[in-house]
């Protein structure tokens, strides 16, 4: 079959976490998984990431290219696809079953969507962070009938959508993930059932208070897109 989907990781020392999101795309059942370009957007990793990354061509068609901060690298990764479909997928997170990537891609084609996410889980919190997580996937369900969230680490487009919309925000400084979702027709966006894994540094990071401040805030500006270009904090001492 030809390719259909592209696949674009923003990455930034990630040479720990980035194995366990490939191991998992090698894994799926998705028919198409050996046409499908898996472009890594480096933005400068000092730690291997890049080597490890290529490391995986002998089991998916890796590539890595020049990116920056999350919006940069992942309009530049989309600017290189041809195919109907784009995957943005962050560096950290890890696809829990085999089969979401072709379930998602059914209901994509099957509904004529122009966004599909999923439910994210962490594998290794806590109590506080399983909350949390929790709280995000209520969030993206009441979303779909109101205004459409979905973030960064699994978001599922439809290629001339995706541009239409005018790609990710590279003026954004929060939540770019967010800006670009809620644009997105209500009728056009689902949930697919299933989860990615993803870690908790981002709680250990800010603390869990602040992150429930933050996304509240969101929540408050949802139809204020220069809330969005100014700095909130969230990208300090990040690894991207």
């Amino acid at each position: 079959m030809s390719a259909e989907l592209t696949i674009v990781i923003p990455a930034k020392n990630e040479a720990k976490m980035l194995p366990r999101l490939l191991k998992s795309l090698a894994r799926q059942d998705y028919e198409g998984m050996a046409e499908t370009r898996v472009i890594v957007a480096d933005a400068g990793s000092t730690d291997g990431t890049v080597e490890v990354a290529l490391s995986f061509r002998d089991r998916l068609r890796v590539e890595v290219i020049e990116g920056g901060l999350p919006s940069v690298g992942r309009n530049a990764g989309a600017r290189l696809a041809t195919t109907p479909y784009l995957l943005f997928l962050d560096a950290d997170v890890e696809l829990a079953e085999p089969t979401l990537l072709r379930r998602a891609l059914w209901r994509m084609r099957r509904r004529k969507l122009h966004l599909v996410t999923t439910n994210i889980a962490c594998r290794e919190g806590n109590f506080f962070d399983d909350l949390l997580y929790a709280g995000n996937n209520f969030m993206q369900y009441v979303g779909s009938f109101l205004k459409p969230f979905a973030t960064g680490m699994f978001m599922l487009f439809d290629r001339e959508v995706f541009w239409a919309l005018g790609g990710f925000n590279e003026y954004a400084l929060f939540a770019e993930d967010y800006l670009l979702s809620k644009g997105v027709a209500r009728a056009r966006f689902k949930i697919v059932h299933g989860k990615i894994f993803t870690t908790n540094r981002r709680f250990r990071k800010l603390g869990h208070g602040r992150m429930v401040w933050m996304f509240f805030k969101t929540m408050l500006h949802s139809w204020n897109d220069g809330y969005f270009l100014r700095d909130q904090g969230y990208w300090e001492e990040e690894s991207i």
